[in-house]
């Protein structure tokens, strides 16, 4: 589909998901080269969004390790609402282990930067992030992400796990507000 119209928005398509693997295929090697002796990392995904980044990720990692999910929440609509709500908490002891965060998108980072202050709190040997995709221009966070699939411009998207008002995560493309 070329676009797609979601509630009163239309949406074109901006990345295919030929691409979008293609991008996980290489994040993956990545990660599978810097943590292949890292003894059992968890992957912490971050929901709704990361759901199937998370999957398409994780059938690619070479070795033995964790997955588990939290759920923050910062966006209504098309924007940020500023305030991050903690939905569904963290149960895994992440003392002195290597955690790995999946993002599905980090747009202005308010939501790794609570996370991280959380997170911290528990010790762990060491945090990585992982984001499927990065907007530069409107990242206002502090902290290093580590792995990126792409860089994309400031624009609203949906597909691929993404959303609006709960609609288009099914996409398997990625798809920026016309």
């Amino acid at each position: 589909m070329k676009n797609v119209i979601l509630k009163d928005k239309e949406f074109r398509l901006s990345y295919t998901s030929d691409d979008i693997q293609s991008d996980i295929d290489i994040l993956a090697s990545k990660i599978n080269y810097d943590l292949k002796h890292v003894q059992i990392p968890l992957f912490l995904s971050i929901l709704n969004g990361s759901f199937m980044f998370t999957a398409d990720l994780l059938k690619r990692i070479q070795f033995t390790c964790e997955v588990s999910f939290i759920k923050l929440a910062s966006y209504e609509g098309t924007s940020s609402t500023g305030k991050i709500n903690e939905l569904i908490g963290l149960t895994e002891n992440i003392e002195g282990r290597t955690v790995i965060i999946i993002e599905d998108i980090v747009d202005t980072g308010l939501t790794l930067d609570k996370l991280l202050v959380e997170l911290k709190k528990r010790n762990p040997a060491n945090i990585l992030i992982a984001t499927l995709l990065f907007k530069p221009e409107a990242y206002k966070g502090s902290v290093k992400i580590n792995y990126v699939g792409k860089s994309i411009p400031n624009d609203f998207i949906v597909g691929y796990g993404l959303d609006y008002d709960g609609l288009g995560r099914n996409l398997a493309d990625i798809y920026t507000l016309a």
